[in-house]
């Protein structure tokens, strides 16, 4: 069986149209930048007054759900949520090492 000629590949290719290294490389993007956070390290007093009102009217709270909405940070929400158990505005549902979940105190 001879081998039959290809007018495809006999044709010679074009320098241009090539390989590996001469195409242009992949710009890489930098990546989404997050916005820094400018939270409170320390309450003021419409701040904590807020806290007081608001936070023991919640079903669910935790630490981080203080922090995102009184814009405090970790820490200080933390300290927050024991002041509040230790008024008995609020009152523990999970305490685990990682993660404390809390109630809104009810009479029951």
């Amino acid at each position: 069986m001879a081998k039959k000629e290809d007018p495809k590949k006999a044709a010679p290719k074009k320098a241009g149209s090539g390989g590996g290294g001469k195409a242009k490389k992949k710009k890489w993007s930098k990546g989404k930048v997050k916005e820094k956070l400018a939270n409170l390290v320390l309450f003021d007093k419409p701040t904590y007054d807020k806290m007081l009102v608001d936070v023991p009217k919640l079903k669910l709270i935790t630490p981080s759900i203080i922090s995102e909405k009184l814009k405090v940070n970790g820490s200080l929400a933390r300290k927050a949520v024991k002041e509040l158990v230790s008024q008995n505005l609020i009152r523990p549902i999970l305490t685990h090492k990682h993660q404390h979940i809390y109630t809104r105190a009810t009479n029951t």
